[in-house]
């Protein structure tokens, strides 16, 4: 006596059923149709407002992107990642100021750090090392701030 193989339920596939689409048709990549897990209700991500521009998630209501207008006094150009605000000096303007006239104590003028722009200007910048390495740290760091603690805008 020889074994049959299984057979189909009756009826043979149909909509939503591994290989065939919603309307009974081979599917050509073997899935499952779109009708097949219909959604469960109470899963899935809360329904959260856009954030601003194209290719963004969804946000917690109240999220504010780094470097946004805020209309807040105290932070006219925006918050940082972690809620300062940024200062109205340029991150790029101090860089290039320090690498080209770091021996005179510019970049740091500029910052508002008066000491640190004084004892440049009297070791001609650490003979030119100091002026190049501090222009390279504000270029590329994140830690740099002006001399109110703000970290500095456009990096």
């Amino acid at each position: 006596m020889s074994e049959q193989p299984p057979q189909p339920p009756s009826g043979g596939p149909g909509p939503g059923y591994p290989g065939k689409d919603p309307a009974g048709q081979p599917n050509p990549y073997g899935a499952p149709g779109p009708n097949a897990y219909p959604p469960q209700p109470g899963y899935g991500y809360p329904q959260q407002g856009p954030l601003p521009g194209p290719g963004y998630g969804y946000a917690p209501p109240g999220y504010v992107p780094p470097g946004t207008y805020t209309g807040d006094p105290n932070a006219p150009y925006g918050y940082d990642a972690l809620g300062r605000p940024y200062s109205d000096k340029s991150k790029i303007v101090a860089g290039i100021l320090s690498l080209f006239l770091g021996t005179l104590g510019v970049g740091r003028f500029y910052l508002g750090h008066v000491g640190l722009g004084l004892a440049q200007l009297f070791t001609c910048g650490g003979f030119g090392i100091w002026a190049l390495v501090d222009g390279i740290v504000i270029l590329t760091g994140d830690s740099t701030t002006d001399a109110n603690g703000r970290p500095l805008r456009g990096g």
